[in-house]
């Protein structure tokens, strides 16, 4: 371990070579993270599923990469069929447990994230999966730096999707209806709009996005029926850091943690990635409390 920090010092390329892989993984985490921002300021709810969407996208693009369809258009396909898994997560489960106390969605949730994982297992099975894609790789300085061209287009189609869903929330009419919604869903209802419609449309396109992820992600890195919890903890941890409704903060908060998952994964081992989200994740938690602590005593 210690000689792997010491070439951090030794080597500047090093790190913009971890620099530049965080930035790239990163950007994906973001893109899932959005769609947890958006149910958790919309409908207040706290999905716990919500890396089990991401993995399952990932399933739907591997799958149809496997008969033979090209890999690229498994991202599209993915985000279609997401979006209908997740209109039907959310008849079932999520819309009798908007009303209800934080425990109440949690649990739900939970049990939803537990369902999913276990089905994408009988289905698929346990082995790790990825899809290979033929694409050549840039080489930057002298060849210290390689940048993989299937995670640069994986980073270009995250920040499209991305684009795309901030242009579709302000210009449209649902856009302006969710954004309504999350600010005051009594107001809302007063002036006419449907919030019932607009939480199914919501979470809904927050399980395609998730899947969109999900397929970019299978492209870039492996997936797991398992490793849904790992993707959760992460969107919690960006979104938890960037606060609701901040996109840059989220796009922000992504992009460092990618950085953050890729330090510790060269200076501890690639085994302990995962581990980096959820100290991450606990780091954010007790610096929030002691800024409300803080903020309370000022009050006073």
């Amino acid at each position: 371990m210690l000689g792997n920090i010491s070439l951090l010092f030794q080597f500047p390329v090093v790190n913009l070579k971890i620099v530049v892989d965080g930035l790239m993984i990163g950007a994906i985490f973001a893109l899932s993270a959005y769609g947890l921002a958006l149910v958790w300021g919309v409908m207040n709810v706290k999905n716990l599923a919500q890396g089990d969407f991401v993995i399952a996208g990932g399933y739907v693009a591997w799958w149809l990469a496997k008969k033979g369809m090209p890999p690229l258009l498994g991202v599209p396909v993915a985000f279609v069929v997401m979006w209908g898994l997740g209109w039907i997560a959310y008849k079932l489960v999520i819309a009798r447990v908007i009303e209800r106390d934080l425990f109440t969605s949690l649990l739900a949730t939970f049990g939803l994230a537990i369902i999913m994982a276990q089905m994408l297992n009988l289905l698929f099975g346990s082995d790790t999966q990825s899809i290979q894609l033929q694409y050549d790789t840039l080489y930057l300085f002298d060849g210290f730096v390689d940048i993989p061209i299937a995670k640069l287009l994986g980073v270009l189609m995250a920040a499209a999707l991305a684009a795309g869903v901030v242009l579709f929330m302000k210009n449209s009419r649902m856009g302006q209806a969710i954004r309504a919604t999350a600010q005051d869903a009594r107001a809302a209802r007063v002036l006419g709009i449907d919030t019932e419609k607009v939480y199914s449309f919501t979470f809904s396109l927050n399980a395609a996005i998730c899947g969109a992820a999900g397929a970019i992600i299978v492209m870039v890195w492996v997936i797991q029926p398992f490793y849904g919890i790992t993707h959760s903890v992460r969107s919690f941890v960006i979104v938890t850091a960037a606060g609701l409704g901040n996109l840059p903060g989220v796009i922000a908060a992504g992009l460092g943690i990618g950085i953050a998952e890729q330090y510790g994964a060269h200076i501890f081992g690639i085994g302990y990635q995962q581990a980096i989200a959820v100290l991450l994740l606990l780091l954010v938690l007790v610096f929030r409390l002691i800024q409300q602590r803080r903020m309370r005593q000022s009050l006073k």
